[in-house]
């Protein structure tokens, strides 16, 4: 098998080019690359890594046939289109952990410069005036500082705090009571951190809703000599309210690392007092740099050799333990749903997916995705196990997922179910031997049946002589049967078979298999 080949696009470390070499993968080092020469060769790739000076772009992705896996050396991936690359099919994935603590140490940094007015100092001093008396400055001692985001870096930021006897109060919706208690923080909305705090310091992705999330409104909220620390995302704090309130007194001092348009080389906020300013830095210190190069190196060689998916944005995590635990499981999904997708002609309306057995005990959501892709990739070539259910949402496709802890007939078992406006068509499966997918039962009748290249699917009435005629006019087509599978709801009542043929069926072919007597629907199947 070719290896995956990987395109490192910005500068990373040596060691992630060796790790990927080293996992199986080849890389190609091209650091600086325009977007048109990016655009010109990245459909030669299955990963491209980067870091925050490549932008991947709806253009770029429409150019990347090949590309899986876009990883990200750091957290924001304001630079990536996630939905374009969603609707390709490309997985996107960060490191949330790498630069987490170089990040949360350079927000109590700034804290300490602008509570100590350290920049200005130092220039006063080097000047030789030794203003000792202009430079009062505050303790962060017994301060409250108000977090606006309490995950993977601002709970560092609050250990850290809390460690100078500061007092921190959180804001963040998913900050639960027993986390918020295992910190030693105390829960808060936004209109008490802005009311209470001291120090405000924001560690929030940029989104629609955390856009502006302290703008001139909530920054005139905030009580007089507050200071405000970003060194999160540009676009978080509004600059021109900060400036504003910076020269007024109303706020005391500001430290900003990010900036709305970067790189900053004219800023509103720049020549501000008591405004201290670093040009993007919170990740910029040797352990992080090499941290987040070799995270996204192993995460992306783990996604492109192995399935396992780690912190993905668009895409359920599935960890190295359990991607080959799952693996024979995605097989006997896709091809459940493949097998609804290819008998289904008209609109679906809806789709469930069941578990039952040592099957619900996983991580389902993969299997669902890899099903909802088995049921739309007959209509849709381009649909992936990535995109599926973004797929299913634009066409209204209601998609359920159910896991069942009753006990099953197998040790495992998943039925997928497809509702049209005509009908709601079921087909179960199970693993034989724990890795052998099997069909056991299609629209409630029991059959035991492989998958195979080439198939014919036939429902007829429960009759004497269908088998015969059947047979006879494959034999007499020169079509010949590996192995033949039949089930009944009832003597003389509804029948299907499942016959595994060992080449494909002509569309002359199906209209005579259609024509005899006795058959009631045909279709010809590939997996």
């Amino acid at each position: 098998m070719a290896k995956p080949k990987v395109l490192i696009s910005d500068e990373l470390s040596p060691r992630a080019v060796e790790i990927f070499s080293e996992r199986g993968c080849d890389v190609d080092f091209k650091p600086g690359l325009k977007p048109a020469e990016l655009r010109a060769i990245v459909g030669n790739y299955e990963g491209l890594a980067i870091r925050s000076a490549t932008k991947v772009t709806a253009e770029v992705l429409a150019e990347a046939r090949k590309l899986k896996v876009v990883g990200r050396a750091g957290i924001g991936v304001d630079n990536v289109d996630i939905k374009s690359a969603t609707a390709h099919g490309v997985v996107v994935m960060n490191t949330p952990f790498g630069n987490a603590i170089t990040t949360a140490e350079h927000a109590i940094a700034l804290m300490f410069a602008i509570a100590r007015q350290v920049p200005e100092a130092n220039a006063s001093t080097q000047a030789g005036k030794w203003e000792k008396n202009r430079f009062m400055g505050v303790e962060l001692s017994f301060k409250t500082l108000g977090l606006i985001g309490c995950g993977n870096i601002g709970s560092i930021v609050a250990e850290r705090a809390l460690g100078l006897k500061m007092r921190v109060l959180a804001y963040d919706p998913f900050l639960s009571d027993q986390r918020a208690t295992e910190l030693g923080v105390e829960k808060g909305t936004l209109d008490q951190v802005l009311a209470r705090a001291d120090f405000i310091t924001v560690h929030t992705p940029l989104t629609d809703q955390t856009r502006n999330v302290l703008g001139r409104a909530n920054l005139m909220k905030t009580k007089k000599g507050v200071r405000i620390i970003n060194c999160a995302r540009g676009g978080l704090v509004d600059e021109l309210a900060v400036r504003d309130l910076l020269v007024s007194g109303h706020i005391a001092g500001a430290g900003f690392d990010v900036f709305v348009e970067e790189p900053a080389k004219d800023n509103v906020l720049f020549g501000a007092p008591n405004m201290v300013c670093t040009p993007h830095l919170g990740a910029s210190t040797l352990e992080a740099q090499e941290n987040v190069a070799l995270q996204v190196a192993e995460q992306m060689a783990d996604y492109l050799l192995t399935g396992a998916v780690t912190n993905s944005l668009n895409m359920p995590n599935v960890s190295a333990e359990d991607a080959p635990r799952l693996a024979p499981y995605l097989d006997l999904a896709q091809k459940l749903g493949s097998f609804a997708g290819q008998l289904t002609d008209t609109e679906i309306k809806a789709v469930s997916i069941e578990y039952e057995g040592d099957v619900a005990a996983l991580n389902v959501q993969p299997l669902t995705q890899e099903a909802l892709m088995g049921v739309l990739r007959p209509q849709l070539d381009s649909v992936n196990m990535v995109n599926a259910p973004v797929v299913a949402r634009e066409r209204g496709i209601e998609v359920a997922e159910v896991k069942h802890e009753r006990t099953s007939d197998y040790h495992s078992m998943i039925r997928l179910s497809v509702t049209t406006e005509k009908y709601t068509r079921s087909v179960t499966g199970t693993l034989f031997g724990g890795k052998h997918p099997r069909i056991v039962e299609i629209k409630g009748i029991e059959i035991d049946a492989a998958f195979a290249a080439h198939m014919l699917y036939i429902t007829n009435d429960d009759k004497p002589g269908f088998i015969g005629r059947l047979g006879t006019l494959l034999g007499e087509s020169k079509v010949n049967i590996a192995t033949f599978h039949l089930g009944r709801d009832k003597p003389g009542g509804s029948a299907i078979a499942l016959v595994q043929v060992d080449q494909p069926l002509s569309k002359e072919l199906m209209a005579k298999i259609a024509a005899v007597e006795g058959v009631v629907q045909t279709k010809a199947l590939g997996f």
